[in-house]
């Protein structure tokens, strides 16, 4: 996490603030440093013995830290117990054990080290989010779930990992992925709320949401790749410095494209490729409609690169699509609340069928992608492969990126098609 200080703006600062709220230190998440953040960060540094000078340096960012994750890290001691560090640290024993499988809750051994779960979600959803948050949010759900398993699947262009996420040990593997498209960034704590609920059914049982994820669990494998396009991510929301080089890079680009709205319109990676017009599946159709619409070089959107699969980003998914031979994937995007099903002449067995259902559980239209940006897509390349049912899903309505008072609602619509595409060819 870089330093921040009274002046800095955007996802790292809105961070640092939502980390001081968890950790008893309220201050309004507005991505703004000013004087009552800097205020704030000197009350925090006070407590935690640190030089109060209100600059959010590595220390502070350290002592911030089990509360950006939810998880406290303790050296069991001599009468420790899990009924006693659940008081202790506002957690619950049954929490504790699941987090640490191997200990003994009767015959803690003094020295041992136990991750204890706070007493709030891992995956915010009233914050923006970065590529910072997400390596945050995954440490917390791998030390809340063991069983999940994480995974780097390959590298954005500036070297950030493209997390994997994977649930389950079933027969059939399903494929969710989000945030392609850099300015919809808001389908990312969609997949990880959705993942945090599934996880928390497999860990303590019952009925959530009205389904049996231990069942699920059993029977199918899910993979999660929630941000295939971090450093675009960046970009939007001001996880990247504004005077670093790779910021400055994409103003030089956007600066090229004066009708499209900086940052906010910024789709591409870092390199102005838009990754979802990237994939070999018509990807000479979609260079012939895009230059002709005058993104014949780097841009904020709709420029398919050099060639198929030239962004690393899109290189990764296919491969790892590859390796793991989906039966159905969901590709996650903004907005228009729109299930589009079908690429070109491809109809892959139940796909349509199975789109009825999805849009009758979310109230989403079942449509066909329109000709100008129905090719080089990741949805598009899946099908044309594979023959398989694939879904690009365009959540909410209105401009990208949309507004996080949009969520609980896209979340709610949504919860179905996530289901569905573990079961809904099985049913």
């Amino acid at each position: 996490m870089r330093s921040l200080r009274e002046g800095d703006w955007g996802a790292t600062v809105e961070l640092l603030q939502w980390g001081l709220g968890r950790a008893g230190v309220p201050v309004a998440a507005d991505g703004i440093f000013g004087p009552q953040t800097a205020a704030a960060v000197e009350r925090w540094q006070g407590q935690s013995g640190l030089e109060p000078d209100g600059v959010a340096g590595p220390r502070t960012w350290a002592s911030l830290y089990p509360y950006l994750v939810g998880i406290r890290v303790h050296s069991v001691q001599p009468g420790d117990t899990f009924r006693l560090l659940a008081a202790r640290y506002g957690s619950t024993a049954q929490a504790i054990a699941v987090a640490n499988p191997l200990a003994l809750p009767e015959r803690l051994v003094p020295g041992e080290t136990l991750r204890v779960p706070l007493d709030f979600p891992a995956v915010p959803t009233d914050i923006r989010w970065s590529s910072d948050l997400l390596e945050l949010v995954v440490e917390g759900l791998r030390g809340r779930y063991p069983f999940l398993a994480v995974a780097s699947i390959g590298n954005s262009v500036l070297g950030r990992p493209l997390y994997q996420l994977t649930i389950g040990r079933g027969a059939v593997r399903v494929g969710y992925n989000a945030a392609h498209h850099a300015n919809e960034w808001i389908t990312t704590p969609v997949l990880l709320r959705f993942l945090e609920q599934y996880s928390y059914g497999v860990a303590f049982g019952g009925d959530v949401g009205g389904a049996d994820f231990r069942s699920l669990y059993a029977h199918y494998t899910l993979d999660i790749v929630p941000m295939v396009n971090p450093d675009g991510v960046d970009v939007v929301t001001g996880g990247l410095a504004e005077a670093s080089p790779p910021y400055q890079q994409a103003v030089a680009i956007a600066a090229g494209f004066p009708r499209i709205p900086f940052p906010d319109g910024w789709k591409a990676n870092i390199d102005g490729t838009d990754i979802n017009l990237s994939y070999p599946a018509g990807w000479e159709i979609a260079r012939r409609l895009k230059y002709a619409q005058g993104f014949d070089r780097p841009a904020p959107r709709d420029f398919v690169g050099p060639a198929p699969l030239s962004a690393p980003e899109a290189a990764a998914m296919a491969a790892r699509t590859t390796q793991a031979g989906y039966r159905l994937i969901l590709a996650y995007h903004t907005q228009g609340r729109i299930i589009y099903w079908k690429y070109d002449s491809y109809d892959p067995a139940g796909a349509y069928a199975l789109a009825r259902r999805m849009g009758a559980v979310s109230g989403y239209s079942v449509e066909t992608t329109p000709d100008y940006s129905g090719h080089a897509g990741y949805k598009d390349w899946f099908i044309q492969t594979y023959n398989r049912p694939g879904y690009t899903i365009e959540c909410g309505k209105g401009v990208s990126p949309l507004p996080l008072e949009q969520f609980d609602e896209i979340y709610r619509d949504n919860f179905g098609i996530l289901l569905l595409g573990m079961v809904g060819l099985e049913a």
